[in-house]
């Protein structure tokens, strides 16, 4: 419903039906004294409130079409020039819901008043309130319109869009990865291998897709109490943000007590969609950065400083990454093993993330120093080996690519020069992010 031009402007047409109503009726009812004691404010005649509410209520409805073009034009361009996933970003906006939602209500609400003004010369009800308060909102129209526009000439540019992505990706992350990483703490490696070492004697019972599409969320919470409540073990055997197909394995189930019944039940705790979403699959976030960057880097384009731009809000959403701990593949109840998802990874998000651009970076010394900078900047907040290891493996990439696609010696020797001390600083920090982080000053407002 978020994403949706229907869902928010309907309610917004709902509510103009209803203050309509009650204005009419409390025309009728409590304001004779208001009419006579400011009767240039609230007096007004039939034919007038009747041409009044007209002209208010067809210049809505033509400025309702404006913005309609105005949207589409912009969800072109912006599927032309930058990449049709970011489209959902323009749908989300709450600014163009609500405005097109505001001017429909006013066209509504005027032809609802409209209906009011009724009667003869020797006997005529107008609303008069009713009346005034649609002077009112033509204005709050033309005020809303004015937004609009600006919002729509800053929505369009590439430093909104990606802006925009990225914080929706990190606040996924954040939500996804809750904690903080800190080797210091003692992890659960034991508890893991032992849970992993069941996984491998058991006996599993396939449940398959209801239909194919994307992995669009799963409800953990409503898994956990269909494990516990039946005693089984639960196995998602998809991430995500992949796509299944129907009929073939999304669960496996281990447990005496596993039925048709519980497939169904399993089956309302996912949702299979035609599309993907960035709640509970940050990768998608960064696709849609990476995807931004593939087109700025494609000859048709060849916008370098769209491609760095989208490199420096994927390192914003790596560092948030690169920063917390992983959650466990193993879900336990009491003790007992219950839920094992599909763990996500560091290096496969990382490769996610640069490999794409990297292959199509080729010759570009701009973009290539702007990854080796990412890649300094993550592997000074990256904590455990293992993660300087996945750093120091694209850093290789990168150097391999540059050797091959970099002819001019004065440009090989410069992004040789970045190369060797990101390389350096990554290999001491395998040792070095062991340790505890220095500390630091945070403002906590």
């Amino acid at each position: 419903m978020r994403a949706s031009f229907w869902f928010l402007p309907c309610v917004i047409v709902a509510l103009a039906i209803a203050l309509a109503v009650t204005l009419t009726h409390l025309d009728g009812s409590a304001l004779e004294q208001w009419m006579k004691r400011y009767p240039r404010l609230f007096g007004a005649s039939a034919a007038g409130g009747r041409e009044m509410l007209s002209t208010v209520a067809g210049s809505m409805i033509s400025v309702v079409g404006i913005v309609f073009s105005m949207t589409l034009v912009a969800l072109a361009l912006a599927s032309s020039q930058y990449s049709s996933r970011v489209l959902r970003t323009f749908m989300r906006s709450r600014v163009t819901q609500a405005s097109i939602g505001i001017f429909a209500g006013i066209f509504v609400y005027c032809l609802i008043v409209l209906r009011g003004v009724h009667g003869t010369d020797d006997s005529v009800f107008v609303p008069v309130l009713a009346v005034s308060v649609a002077m009112l909102l033509a204005i709050v129209g033309v005020v809303v319109l004015i937004v609009f526009i600006h919002h729509i000439a800053l929505s369009i540019q590439a430093s909104t869009i990606l802006a925009n992505i990225a914080e929706e990706t990190i606040d996924a992350m954040a939500s996804i990865f809750p904690q903080m990483d800190d080797p210091s703490l003692a992890n659960q490696s034991q508890a893991d291998a032992a849970a992993a070492a069941l996984v491998e004697t058991l006996c599993w019972i396939a449940v398959p897709a209801p239909k194919s599409g994307y992995l669009q969320s799963v409800d953990h919470a409503a898994l956990l109490h269909i494990a516990c409540e039946g005693k089984l073990i639960v196995r998602v055997e998809r991430d995500v943000g992949q796509f299944v197909l129907a009929d073939t394995p999304i669960f496996s189930v281990s447990g005496e007590s596993a039925s048709a019944r519980t497939a169904c039940a399993l089956h309302a705790t996912i949702a299979v969609s035609p599309y993907r979403t960035v709640e509970q699959d940050p990768a998608f976030g960064v696709r849609q950065l990476v995807d931004v960057a593939l087109k700025a880097l494609s000859p048709g384009v060849n916008d370098t400083t769209t491609a760095v731009q989208c490199l420096d809000y994927i390192g914003a959403v790596m560092a948030t990454m690169a920063r917390r701990a992983i959650p466990s593949p193993y879900r336990y109840a009491e003790g007992e093993l219950k839920i094992v998802v599909v763990a996500p990874d560091f290096a496969s998000m990382l490769a996610a993330a640069f490999d794409q651009i990297r292959r199509s970076a080729g010759g570009n010394v701009a973009v290539i120093l702007r990854m080796i900078a990412s890649i300094d900047m993550l592997g000074s907040l990256a904590v455990g080996k293992g993660r300087q290891e996945d750093l120091l493996a694209q850093l290789d990439y990168l150097a391999e690519i540059s050797a091959r696609t970099v002819p001019a010696p004065h440009d090989s020797a410069l992004v040789a020069r970045r190369l060797a001390p990101v390389r350096r600083a990554l290999a001491a920090g395998c040792v070095r992010r062991s340790q505890a982080a220095p500390p630091s000053l945070r403002c906590e407002s």
